[in-house]
């Protein structure tokens, strides 16, 4: 079977995690990702994941397996004279170039979308930030802690009312934006097959973090108020909520408004049919008013029995709802593992290992995870002989700490 981007080559000139994690989801499917590293390697590839909370001496860090698998590396020094003419020479015979240098590396490099675009005019040319390449923030870096998830306001509508902002998870603004990057890209790719003509892609953190709350700020671009925050004892839905088990597990009940399409099946399901038909709460602004009262209500039923009993009885009753689940409840889920979300590496220093495989299927297509991540300027002198440098001008380049 053919991959949807057999023939197409990435240069990728970009560092930590979300532009790298577009590219890997490139290279799952078909296409040839070069990796430009600095001598020495990515900065990822020194993150210890023991800074995520994790108890654990890993032989590598997985994370930087997972974004940056099936592509080739190529060390260049972008400080040394000759590095950023190296990188145009290769760019000019990439598909597709991505950079999440801030604008002014790009400049100091020559490497913006005008450099680029010089050697390489039917090209597309994604350009990738924090905060993007004009206005005030254009030269401020932003990991996805900061760009996504606290500068988009995604953080400060997370925690309860009167509590602190919760930190995030790392690399789930990375990994939210990636898809955002490719999705862009292959719209940018088609137009250029179709009409011959370059393209320029942008996307940021910042514009990713907004677009996943874009509900809130429809309504706050409206009311020009802010969006509130939301407690769960005081809901706007009390069937929209969290509760706790008997054996300290929480499951989420997800059933929308208008109330009387799921409330009378909840009821019958937590025995208490009278509450179905309660005059209190038959109506929309009855269910608001009460919905703290129907919260402090509803909680002791759960805490009376194990999460395992609710889900039956959930699903007897053909209510939506889900477990709040560990991730090592979903690495085990038989729906997650029929689905083939996880795929295994065979990595020829770790051995085998297990990995998230690419997040949407395309069928009657050879896609999917590839193989390990590469050492840093595994393929320097392999990729460089392809662009026709080699010998004398290979030894020049490696003397001159170009490449390394």
């Amino acid at each position: 079977m053919a991959a949807p981007l057999d023939g197409i080559r990435v240069l990728e000139v970009a560092n930590w995690l979300a532009a790298p994690a577009a590219t890997a989801l490139m290279a799952d499917l078909g296409a040839d990702v070069i990796k430009v590293e600095p001598p020495g390697g990515d900065v990822f590839r020194q993150f210890q994941l023991r800074s995520m909370g994790y108890d654990y001496d890993f032989p590598t860090n997985y994370g930087f397996q997972t974004d940056n698998r099936g592509k080739r590396s190529v060390t260049v020094s972008l400080d040394r004279p000759g590095g950023p003419d190296l990188v145009r020479k290769m760019a000019a015979s990439a598909d597709i170039f991505v950079t999440n240098l801030i604008q002014e590396r790009r400049v100091k490099y020559g490497l913006t979308y005008e450099d680029v675009a010089a050697v390489k005019p039917d090209g597309v040319y994604v350009s990738f930030s924090g905060y993007g390449t004009r206005g005030p923030d254009a030269n401020r870096a932003g990991f996805d802690f900061a760009a996504f998830w606290a500068a988009s306001g995604v953080m400060g509508l997370l925690a309860e009312p009167d509590a602190p902002p919760p930190l995030c998870r790392g690399g789930q603004g990375d990994h939210s934006t990636a898809l955002n990057i490719l999705a862009a890209t292959l719209a940018a790719l088609r137009l250029r097959d179709s009409t011959g003509q370059g393209q320029h892609v942008e996307t940021t953190l910042q514009a990713s973090g907004m677009w996943t709350i874009a509900g809130d700020f429809s309504a706050a671009l409206a009311a020009r108020s802010n969006a509130p925050r939301i407690s769960r004892k005081a809901p706007t839905n009390p069937i929209w909520n969290t509760y706790q088990c008997s054996d300290g597990d929480w499951i989420l009940l997800v059933m929308p408004l208008p109330f009387p399409a799921y409330w009378g099946r909840f009821c019958a399901m937590v025995e208490r049919p009278e509450w179905a038909d309660d005059p209190r709460w038959n109506s929309l602004p009855g269910i608001r008013q009460h919905t703290a009262m129907l919260t402090a209500m509803i909680e002791p039923l759960f805490a009376a029995q194990p999460k395992a009993r609710w889900m039956k009885k959930l699903d007897e009753h053909g209510l939506i709802w889900a477990p709040v689940a560990t991730t090592q409840e979903v690495i085990a889920n038989p729906q997650v593992r029929e689905m083939g979300w996880i795929a295994e590496i065979d990595h020829p220093e770790f051995g085998k290992f297990e990995t998230l495989d690419t997040p949407f299927k395309i069928y009657g297509s050879e896609t999917g995870a590839r193989g390990p991540a590469p050492d840093a300027g595994q393929h320097t002198f392999e990729l460089l002989a392809e662009f026709g440098i080699d010998g004398d001008a290979l030894s020049e380049l490696a003397t001159n700490g170009v490449i390394g």
